[in-house]
């Protein structure tokens, strides 16, 4: 029997659990976008107020490794798996703001392109949140982290189309800078997905 002198501290999993659940949250907004008559200014404003949620579970998530004398595991490791659930937060809100404040939501529809990189994220989203309680017992983690690299792949080659219609003409100069712009956050939020997956492999690892 594998003995071990860390503390069953379940703050940590808790906090890291709510931060992945604010990211389906962010995503579920954005998927919100490609129906009709959308509020983009609602879905906006939501996704701010989710992200400052997520904000405030960082700090608190920073709070607790400071006040922590033992932590469950590597307090490094802890501090790095907030941050980068936080950053993807930070590039799902700045999709909905930048889509809303450019105001290419008027566009008669968005690129199908950019529907698919979100339910990419959709995705990604959920299997994160499924994944992040299961750090308690560091069991049922691998087929996680495959499963993220493998969207982050398919986002790569949405993200590759999205940017071939951007410039096939279709769309004046000015729109496909803003809409460049959107389409670089999105495939960064996918990246950053695959970041919080590599962590979490990592944390497995050592833990093993």
């Amino acid at each position: 029997m594998k003995f071990s002198f860390r503390p069953v501290e379940g703050a940590f999993y808790d906090l890291f659990t709510s931060a992945a659940h604010n990211l389906v949250k962010g995503t579920e907004l954005l998927n919100e976008l490609a129906l009709p008559g959308v509020d983009v200014q609602s879905v906006s404003d939501r996704l701010t107020d989710v992200e400052h949620d997520s904000d405030q579970i960082t700090h608190d998530l920073y709070k607790k490794i400071n006040s922590t004398f033992i932590t469950p595991f590597d307090r490094a490791d802890i501090y790095s798996l907030g941050s980068q659930l936080d950053d993807v937060m930070d590039h799902l809100e700045a999709v909905g703001n930048l889509l809303y404040l450019y105001g290419l939501t008027e566009l008669p529809s968005l690129p199908r392109e950019m529907h698919e990189l979100i339910n990419v994220l959709d995705q990604q989203a959920k299997i994160t949140a499924e994944a992040m309680p299961r750090l308690r017992s560091m069991k049922g983690l691998e087929e996680y982290w495959i499963e993220v690299n493998r969207l982050e792949n398919d986002g790569d080659r949405a993200y590759r189309m999205l940017l071939v219609r951007l410039f096939s003409g279709e769309y004046d100069a000015l729109t496909v800078l803003k809409m460049k712009e959107v389409a670089d956050e999105l495939e960064a939020a996918c990246d950053a997905f695959e970041h919080v997956a590599n962590t979490v492999e990592t944390i497995a690892v050592k833990e093993s």
